[in-house]
């Protein structure tokens, strides 16, 4: 007996649909081929995994998201992960133990605990790309350019992109002598864009005035090019690594502005997306048509440490159902044609010709449906858009009017 309400699902949680399952595979496709072009290798982390291996420098905010139970075997505490870039970077770490830069790719769905505020889905279909063992801003750079072929790819037009320094907020911390405490107060401070609060808990520092001046005046550094100019003046009191940020920070823009030149750039030097485990230059991209970013990234060296190896690291990643959802209207050739077969078994007529003919056609990549027995629903209902029909004894194909 069926149970009320049985085909519900969890909150946040969704299927998805022949239609749209067809976008997804076909742009999941082409996205990781574009990878490959570029020399990127797919790896398939696990979808569980031991906790600590997965909230690898990560902090606070990805253990609240990570689904949890116990191993019955090992009676050790697993997790569903919740992001892939630690899981990757262990692979690098641990298996893939070469010199070289090493370029990883990968995809599959993640597992959220709770919904982002703007994005209720708790079950996003992560897709990215990292760069391992190159420490210069050369790597940020192809990992961008990487980013913004990917929503290129994906249909995305009018891409808005946003950079920040995590560096910055790191070495004026350090510069100002807070402990771990006061840099994660001080932080969450920011992440709110809470002016009040910023006030009222940098007046209760004990710390040096300049470096309090400093700290009040980093969220309003943000804006176009001349971003960089202003920090300079403000921050001009601040030690050599504030500084050395600053110039990556402006030479990353000056790159990617001689390759894009219509690409709209902006700062946000009070943007630390992904504080806990990036430590360099951090980047997202916007589109006018959501409140939200689409894609984001940044460095994070380093992160392979608890595996063995600490390597130089940058990449990117996003939810590959959002970059269907909003680059489907204007992607081309999304999905297959559909070609409908009759059935000759119905008429009592030999099958074997047609059934060679669709063969062929399948191994063409063609989709062709072929009518079953006593079946409802004809071409267009199984939305066909043509016909195989017997002319001069060759079949043919006929496109429906």
């Amino acid at each position: 007996m069926q149970q009320k309400d049985s085909w519900l699902l969890p909150e946040g949680i969704e299927e998805i649909l022949p239609q749209e399952a067809a976008y997804l595979e076909n742009l999941r496709r082409k996205l990781l081929q574009l990878f490959t072009c570029w020399g990127y290798e797919l790896v398939i982390p696990p979808m569980i995994d031991f906790i600590d291996s997965l909230l690898t420098g990560s902090g606070h905010d990805l253990d609240l998201q990570t689904f949890k139970l116990t191993d019955q075997i090992s009676g050790k505490t697993l997790g569903f992960r919740a992001d892939m870039t630690p899981q990757v970077a262990r692979m690098d770490a641990h298996h893939l133990k070469h010199e070289w830069p090493t370029r990883l790719c990968y995809v599959g769905t993640v597992l959220h605990t709770r919904g982002d505020p703007l994005e209720k889905t708790r079950s996003p279909m992560q897709i990215g790309a990292e760069l391992y063992g190159h420490a210069g801003i050369e790597s940020d750079v192809e990992v961008i350019r990487l980013m913004l072929d990917m929503l290129a790819l994906s249909g995305l037009l009018d891409v808005h992109l946003d950079l920040g320094h995590v560096g910055i907020f790191r070495a004026l911390s350090r510069q100002a002598g807070l402990d771990q405490a006061g840099e994660s107060a001080l932080f969450d401070v920011l992440q709110r864009k809470a002016k009040p609060e910023l006030e009222e808990l940098i007046s209760d520092l004990a710390i040096n005035e300049e470096v309090k001046a400093m700290l009040l005046k980093l969220p309003e550094l943000n804006g176009g090019k001349d971003t960089i100019i202003k920090a300079r003046l403000v921050l001009a009191k601040s030690d050599g690594q504030v500084k050395q940020s600053l110039t990556n920070l402006e030479a990353v823009a000056e790159n990617l502005t001689s390759r894009f030149p219509a690409l709209p750039i902006s700062f946000d030097l009070a943007e630390l997306r992904g504080y806990h485990y990036h430590t360099g230059v951090v980047f997202a991209a916007f589109v006018p048509t959501i409140g939200r970013e689409i894609a984001r990234g940044g460095r994070y060296d380093n992160i392979g440490a608890v595996f063995g190896r600490a390597r130089p690291a940058t990449g990117f990643s996003a939810d590959l159902k959002l970059l269907v959802l909003l680059g489907k209207q204007s992607a081309q050739d999304q999905l297959i044609p559909r070609i409908f077969a009759p059935c000759l078994e119905d008429m009592g007529l030999d099958n074997s010709v047609l059934n060679e003919k669709i063969r062929d056609l399948r191994a063409q990549g063609k989709c062709v449906i072929q009518q079953l027995p006593g079946q409802v629903g004809a071409a267009k209902e199984l939305g066909c858009t043509s016909v195989l029909e017997l002319d001069h004894k060759n079949w043919v194909i006929r496109t429906l009017d």
